[in-house]
């Protein structure tokens, strides 16, 4: 473990950023729960709970003492970062967040695959390219404003109990899983190096 009591994750970052996928590896390499932040919200046939519904079902699902969320959902911070020790925020540049989001995108479109077991729930092209609810559209907006409201969140004092780490490439990504491979191979309790960029708010994995 990076830290004995450091069982409880949020992973961060853009559309595209690799979330997901990065958070399954913890979740596996630390044997504890992975929590999807779309899988608790979206019901069948791309239904919305209100939020009240969707609130209890997040606190729920976080109620154990270990666990990997997956997810941004702002509105949900209240709930998520209640009990959050470490967040992890992924912040790759806009390119390759595009590239990741568009090639992600194009698999789910052609297999039709069901993204969430039981709710019918797929990506088409026309949907993910052709309407206003477009996920690349939202990749491309929405990247700048996320970062920017990052950036001043890991710096809210607000905010002084969460160990926020920031990584920035994949080499940083990969840096980081094998510090906790180290570190559980040797059951040291300390934490993956970590520095903090002059020039940059957040901390970044060597």
């Amino acid at each position: 473990m990076p830290e004995e009591s450091h069982t409880r994750f949020n992973v961060i970052g853009s559309s595209g950023s690799g979330k997901s996928t990065f958070s399954r590896r913890l979740a596996r390499q630390l044997d504890i729960p992975y929590v999807e932040l779309d899988a608790i919200y979206w019901g069948p046939d791309w239904t919305e709970p209100d939020d009240q519904t969707y609130f209890q079902n997040l606190d729920t699902a976080l109620s154990g003492d270990s666990w990997v969320l997956d997810g941004n959902y702002s509105r949900t911070t209240h709930i998520k970062w209640k009990r959050v020790q470490s967040v992890i925020w992924l912040d790759l540049s806009f390119t390759r967040a595009l590239y990741q989001s568009l090639k992600r995108t194009i698999h789910r479109a052609w297999t039709q695959k069901e993204l969430w077991p039981g709710t019918n729930n797929r990506e088409s092209f026309r949907k993910s390219f052709l309407s206003r609810d477009s996920i690349i559209l939202w990749a491309i907006t929405s990247h700048a404003p996320l970062r920017k409201r990052y950036l001043k969140t890991i710096n809210d004092p607000a905010h002084a109990h969460i160990d926020f780490i920031r990584l920035r490439s994949h080499q940083e990504v990969e840096a980081y899983l094998s510090s906790l491979k180290q570190i559980a191979c040797t059951s040291a309790p300390t934490k993956p190096q970590i520095t903090t960029p002059s020039s940059n708010s957040g901390k970044t994995a060597n």
